[in-house]
């Protein structure tokens, strides 16, 4: 696919300058390790704000003082967001204009604002965003594995029996037809254990562990599963970890994988589409898994 059209007669600086001027509300993208990586017209918004809404005014204090950029800092994160977003909405509407970030990164992923932004566009105010470092799609094009179609799952559950249901819930998908590489974000502390877990459920698949990206210390290893989880418990690892995992292989299907890819189908559809969904998925006759269908329903209830 060719890259979108980027011709200044259709979308120069002054469009997207214009575009910036009338948002109520501008997602900032900031640096995920590398200060350095701060593009020019993020700082422009940030200055030109009434205040940037920030998870922690220490760590982007930090940004601004780099940049010399003296806009109020007001801190927005998961435990007060709900609570502010009436008044923030009342100012936009009264022609405030905020910068939204996270502490690095883009705004929203694995990070707070999502309620904000929800709110701002059901207001009919204007969001706007400007794009940058990204941990997860730079990981995902770092390891090696195929790019497209990817799942950024974020963040699993930090204890082991919730987070293996998790990763099961993802095998049984696969099961119905997924077929992408799986991108997640995890605390270094916990990587050994998820390794763990996902050599469990997903078996030796080829993953990358990517650490401190953009960062001095930058590390990309490559390798399986469990040859990935021993060395992460042998190594305790340090800093921003993302893990990429493969894609499921075509395997054939068993009584058992067409019984799960079932059960999920039938957990988010009609009888009649999930039989169609599952088969079309794993290339069964459609009768055949519209019987087994009929038996699981019946089973249920």
């Amino acid at each position: 696919m060719n890259e979108p059209n980027t011709d200044e007669s259709t979308m120069g600086p002054s469009s997207a300058g214009s575009q910036l001027a009338a948002a109520a509300l501008v997602l900032v993208s900031t640096p995920i390790g590398n200060l350095k990586d701060f593009s020019p017209r993020a700082q422009e918004a940030l200055a030109a704000a009434d205040a940037v809404l920030c998870e922690d005014t220490r760590t982007s204090s930090i940004l601004l003082r780099a940049y010399d950029i003296r806009t109020k800092l007001i801190a927005l994160h998961e435990h007060n967001e709900e609570a502010r977003i009436p008044q923030l909405l009342a100012s936009m509407q009264e022609g405030a204009r905020y910068a939204l970030i996270s502490d690095a990164g883009t705004p929203l992923v694995s990070d707070p604002g999502y309620r904000l932004v929800r709110a701002a566009i059901e207001a009919g105010l204007s969001v706007s965003g400007i794009p940058g470092p990204n941990a997860a799609v730079l990981a995902l094009t770092l390891s090696g594995l195929p790019p497209q179609p990817f799942l950024f799952v974020g963040f699993l559950p930090p204890k082991s029996g919730p987070r293996r249901a998790a990763l099961e819930r993802l095998r049984n998908a696969e099961a119905a037809g997924l077929s992408a590489t799986l991108v997640f974000y995890e605390a270094p502390h916990r990587l050994a254990e998820t390794l763990a877990d996902a050599t469990e459920v997903f078996g030796p698949r080829p993953a990358a562990v990517c650490r401190e990206l953009s960062k001095h210390y930058e590390e990309v290893r490559r390798d399986t599963l469990p040859t990935l989880a021993a060395h992460y418990d042998a190594t305790a690892p340090r800093g921003e970890i993302t893990l990429v995992i493969g894609p499921a292989t075509a395997e054939p299907t068993t009584a058992q994988t067409l019984d799960q890819a079932l059960e999920l189908a039938l957990g988010q559809m009609s009888l009649k589409d999930a039989a169609a969904a599952v088969a079309t998925a794993t290339g069964l006759p459609k009768k055949q898994v519209y019987a087994r269908a009929l038996e699981l329903g019946r089973k249920a209830n």
